[in-house]
């Protein structure tokens, strides 16, 4: 009871990167709270879960298997958190800011009175003062996230309300192992004593899944643009320079927007999260939602005519000048050098 539950998103046996991401969150949480870490799997042919989840250091694994519960569907899958969230009383519920994430979060937390924070970039436990009822209570977790259009950051409390929940999306948390070795308790449940036959009113017949042509996420290295770019024809030269230094392209939401680049190169809070190890950012001025998504990146080199672009603060080299002059040189000179 009390303890930190993930909930896994799991495409045919496979737990998502989301998930993995939240359950090394979900860890270090846990130790700071001095308690358990807790994963639930519904799903079906979820025998290989465990071996996959145990390592971030799960505690208990919560298994719901049956045939009926894949693909995602809302009903049963609601039901099963709400009246197992009733009898284990977490204190704390994590999912991904996925279209699975976002449709069963809400419900969740609106059939148990608790509470949601969308889309958070960060998550740290703290203490708050209500001085309003003259009140201070220990552990919350912070729920961070950017609000008013990227204005400011806000830092969410639910005081009185449990479990605390938050969704959070893919890329924002590092994935890392806890132990190799670590082994925890697997829970297996019958199905039917959580759900009722109404609940699989919805059926799935036929499915489609077009995966994302473009690999921005696992890219080592990002020549991204913003609405500074100029147009659609300026981006080329981006391209240009990644296929010459071997990387992959993206852009800001203003850039994407504008109709300089399409939806699935989008970088920041509302598009994709990366930590490339080398983060070329060129006319983008560094509003926070897209600093969001790229701030993880080991080497930040921005080009820029604006000297106080905000994100020349986080960049590790300013380059100042006009992107229509500064790419075409770097593509001539690093052809020269890898002659």
């Amino acid at each position: 009871m009390n303890n930190i539950f993930v909930y896994l998103e799991i495409e045919e046996g496979k737990v998502a990167d989301v998930s993995l991401e939240l359950l090394t969150k979900g860890r270090s949480l846990a130790k700071e709270l001095n308690c358990k870490l807790e994963a639930l799997a519904i799903g079906s042919k979820l025998k290989t879960v465990s071996a996959q989840v145990f390592p971030y250091g799960v505690d208990k694994l919560h298994l719901f298997d049956d045939k009926r519960l894949a693909p995602y569907t809302t009903l049963p899958h609601t039901s099963i958190l709400v009246k197992l969230f009733k009898t284990e009383e977490p204190q704390i519920c994590l999912m991904g800011a996925t279209i699975i994430g976002r449709d069963l979060g809400p419900r969740v937390s609106s059939a148990l009175g608790s509470g949601l924070t969308a889309d958070c970039t960060s998550l740290e436990i703290g203490d708050h003062e209500d001085r309003k009822q003259n009140k201070t209570y220990e552990n919350l977790l912070y729920q961070i996230r950017p609000a008013f259009g990227g204005n400011i950051v806000a830092w969410i409390v639910n005081p009185d309300h449990r479990p605390q929940m938050a969704t959070v999306r893919e890329g924002v948390m590092k994935k890392e192992i806890f132990n190799s070795a670590h082994e925890g308790e697997l829970i297996e449940y019958n199905v039917d004593d959580y759900v009722s036959e109404e609940d699989f009113a919805v059926t799935v017949i036929e499915r489609h899944i077009e995966k994302s042509k473009v690999n921005i996420k696992g890219a080592p290295i990002i020549i991204s643009g913003g609405y500074g770019v100029g147009s659609r024809e300026n981006f080329d030269l981006l391209f240009e320079l990644a296929s010459v230094i071997g990387g992959e392209v993206g852009a800001s939401r203003a850039a994407v927007d504008a109709g300089y680049a399409d939806h699935d190169r989008q970088i920041g809070q509302t598009g994709v999260t990366v930590r490339p190890k080398l983060y070329i950012a060129c006319g983008i001025s560094g509003q926070i939602q897209h600093i969001a998504g790229m701030q993880e990146s080991s080497i930040i080199v921005s080009i820029n005519n604006d000297k106080s672009a905000p994100i020349n603060s986080i960049a590790d080299y300013i380059i100042t000048g006009d992107i229509e002059k500064v790419v075409p040189k770097m593509i001539k000179y690093y052809k020269q050098n890898t002659k």
